[in-house]
């Protein structure tokens, strides 16, 4: 770590029975970092108890009462996060070999240690301190990723214990916008979020009476209008869970036309998010092609032949002729599996 970019202030600990030695410290570190000091192994636990955390914490070895290896071992326990390291004129291999084996300390130096040596020993300490944390956030957002996964798997079997055709359709959605965005080039991170939107897009039909989605004549316009209100339905839903993506707007956004002619907000254009017209289109052609209650599927040719029909206009045409072009040159079907439900498979070239 160059000197500029040196954190200010980090909070460091030294522990040891010479007062001069702490007085240096203090006048040669103090400028850089807030220094505290402690006169004894049992006064420096007492400080990490009421006063820490401590970014790093330096003892001496050899002290009245408690020992300085006694001591870091304490403070593993006390203050787990810290680096702690050694600074001694009493340090024999035995000794230094115990306190890196049992993983008391990250560094060990010999008095006397000047203001340059201390320097380089405690930014090389406070960047193991940034380097464990990052990688407690890695894991922890590796959890917390897992954690949104199941989440949406939950939202995913509510819709289909209610309603085993929307789930089948919201899985069909999903393989298919999502080989629509790898194509496309989606960066990955985006694509987890399609992914997890794609799978609950239409978590709002919750609202909406059974009897209304598996009628097989014709609702009326108030009926309808109930229909239309599923995407801020699962707008509502989604919102509060704090996604690392705008999965509720994908979601509420997915009936949105290119022309502003979707609901529910009559969105046009880029005020779309790229994710939710990536869905459109995918919705569209899952729905065209598959059965429904109230008609029979008409088939992928004419469900690629409508969004073709409104590419440009009502639907986003780089989504579109991705679309055309899995279908007609990569073998990407649409199957029909248990119960009329549909399901995405991806076959390849044939």
């Amino acid at each position: 770590m160059t000197r500029d970019k040196r954190p200010m202030q980090e909070r460091i600990l030294f522990v040891d029975d010479d007062p001069k030695l702490l007085a240096s410290v203090q006048r040669m570190l103090g400028g850089h970092y807030a220094v505290h000091t402690a006169p004894s192994a049992t006064e420096g636990l007492e400080m990490v108890r009421a006063k820490g955390p401590f970014a790093v914490i330096v003892s001496d070895l050899k002290m009245p009462g408690m020992g300085g290896l006694e001591f870091l071992a304490r403070v593993r326990e006390e203050d787990p996060e810290s680096i702690r390291m050694v600074l001694s004129g009493y340090a024999d291999l035995e000794n230094a070999l115990d306190a890196v084996n049992n993983g008391y300390v990250f560094r060990i130096m010999a008095k006397p240690c000047s203001k340059e040596t201390l320097e380089v020993a405690l930014d090389a300490a406070l960047e193991q301190r940034r380097l464990l944390r990052d990688r407690e956030e890695v894991v922890a957002l590796r959890h917390l990723r897992g954690a949104m996964d199941g989440i949406v798997i939950g939202f995913a079997n509510l819709v289909e214990a209610r309603d085993p055709y929307t789930a089948g359709h919201q899985r069909s959605v999903t393989g298919l916008a999502v080989a629509l965005a790898e194509s496309l080039g989606l960066e990955r991170d985006r694509l987890q979020g399609l992914r997890l939107a794609s799978g609950v897009h239409d978590i709002g039909k919750v609202y909406v009476p059974a009897e209304f989605l598996n009628r097989p004549g014709r609702l009326t316009s108030e009926e309808f209008a109930i229909i239309k209100s599923h995407p801020d339905v699962g707008y509502s839903i989604l919102s509060p869970v704090a996604f690392p993506w705008p999965v509720a707007d994908m979601v509420r956004q997915h009936h949105e036309r290119l022309d502003g002619s979707g609901y529910p907000l009559g969105l046009a254009g880029d005020g779309i998010l790229f994710e939710s017209r990536i869905m459109a289109v995918a919705d569209v052609v899952d729905a065209i092609s598959s059965h429904r209650p109230y008609r029979p599927g008409r088939g992928i040719d004419y469900a690629l032949d409508e969004i073709k029909k409104g590419s440009g206009t009502v639907y986003d045409p780089a989504v579109v002729e991705a679309c055309l072009r899995l279908f007609h040159e990569e073998h990407y079907t649409l199957e029909v599996r248990g119960e009329g439900t549909p399901s995405c498979e991806w076959q390849g070239f044939k």
